[in-house]
């Protein structure tokens, strides 16, 4: 039985050798473990896995084994109200998609104030008024390649304007499910150096100092060994990004355990004149961005992190901003960071397979010189090679 378990191993890409495998039944043999599925999971990471960036292929590969793949789906659960809720949504075919008009920024801007004096009642469906349903571009619930969302929540993400009081939950800093093999990747980006005061024994040194002192003990002391880099994470926070929030809590905490020398600031969806730290005081502590790029050396990384989906009026155009009418096109705050801090990267969730398919991403990566890499391991060890250069 433990051959086969040892065949999906290599299948799963876990580098094995016969000599661990053969280390792993000698344990067995001599009964260092109860007999029990738990502690045979740890054991056989423990003899068989030599470094944890491999530890979730070895997850799924001993899941999939010793508890097959029936045991991945409950065959009893019950189907979730709104995946039902969803059949009855209007669905318009491709043509009817096609055939709907883009007004663009300022027409929508001017047909929206007309709107607001001329209409008196609620509105459902339909192609003209504020409401929901339909193809107007104005309201919510609807389908239109570009509007104004008042209220509701974001479905098709083409709004280039959003009314309404948002309140953003912060990411979760303590967060330790799934960040292994993240603070692995993170661990790239290192330069250690010996700064401060002398308060960690020198243990070489002192063995040194000591035979040379005919045995007697001559303790050397050295200040402490510390990652010397220094690195700014800015967050996108809020709307298409709460479809990642997971992810992006990951990252958020591996980041905060492997970089002691790290600050972090929120934005939504492209970086404009302030930045914030907490989500719930957003609008009452803000701190202005032209602060931040002069607050932080030159040789400080500087790590985006969202997935640089929205409106390209939300990157090219002033007053593109979906909250509020912002005098500078975010196109231009993103080439002040890149201008001020020539070691910077763009983190993206999204899987890269689909960035082709998103105009304002396209944008971002040419505003990034294309240094835009998934939230993947391999995407974060190129992005950490990259940084740490």
């Amino acid at each position: 039985m433990l051959i086969d378990f040892f065949y999906t191993l290599r299948d799963a890409k876990v580098p094995v050798s016969i000599k661990e495998f053969l280390t792993l039944l000698e344990a067995l043999q001599r009964g260092v473990i109860a007999p029990s599925l738990d502690e045979f999971y740890y054991l056989a990471r423990l003899t068989l896995v030599k470094d944890e960036a491999h530890f979730d292929k070895f997850d799924r590969a001993f899941g999939a084994y010793f508890k097959g793949v029936a045991a991945v789906f409950d065959t009893k659960a019950e189907i979730p109200l709104d995946w039902l809720l969803k059949r009855f949504e209007r669905e318009l075919t491709p043509e009817q998609k096609a055939a709907l008009e883009k007004l663009g920024y300022d027409k929508l801007q001017q047909r929206l104030e007309e709107l607001l004096k001329e209409q008196h009642g609620r509105h459902e469906g339909g192609s003209k008024w504020i409401g929901t349903g339909g193809t107007s571009p104005f309201g919510n619930g609807g389908t239109n390649p570009e509007g104004i969302r008042i209220g509701g929540q974001s479905r098709n993400r083409t709004a280039v304007k959003v009314w309404e009081q948002r309140s953003y939950r912060d990411y979760d800093d303590e967060r330790e499910l799934g960040t292994r093999n993240l603070k692995v990747a993170l661990r790239r980006l290192r330069r250690f150096a010996r700064s401060g005061a002398a308060d960690e024994l020198a243990l070489d040194d002192t063995i040194r100092a000591t035979a040379s002192n005919a045995g007697w003990l001559d303790i050397r002391m050295q200040p402490e060994r510390k990652n010397r880099i220094k690195v700014v994470m800015l967050l996108d926070v809020g709307g298409s990004m709460d479809d990642h929030i997971e992810r992006a809590e990951e990252l958020f905490s591996a980041a905060k355990s492997e970089f002691k020398n790290m600050e972090f600031y929120y934005f939504h969806n492209c970086v404009y004149d302030y930045l914030w730290k907490n989500n719930r005081r957003r609008h009452s502590e803000r701190f202005p961005t032209w602060d931040v790029l002069r607050k932080y050396p030159n040789d400080t990384r500087v790590i985006f992190v969202g997935d640089a989906t929205m409106s390209p009026y939300e990157v090219l155009a002033p007053g593109g901003s979906v909250e509020y009418n912002n005098e500078e096109a975010g196109a231009a705050w993103l080439a002040r960071f890149t201008n001020a801090f020539p070691k910077f990267a763009w983190l993206n969730p999204e899987p890269e397979n689909l960035w082709q398919y998103r105009q304002s991403i396209s944008v971002i990566r040419q505003i990034m010189n294309n240094r835009m890499f998934p939230i993947t391991l391999e995407g974060l060890e190129r992005a950490m090679r990259l940084l740490s250069k």
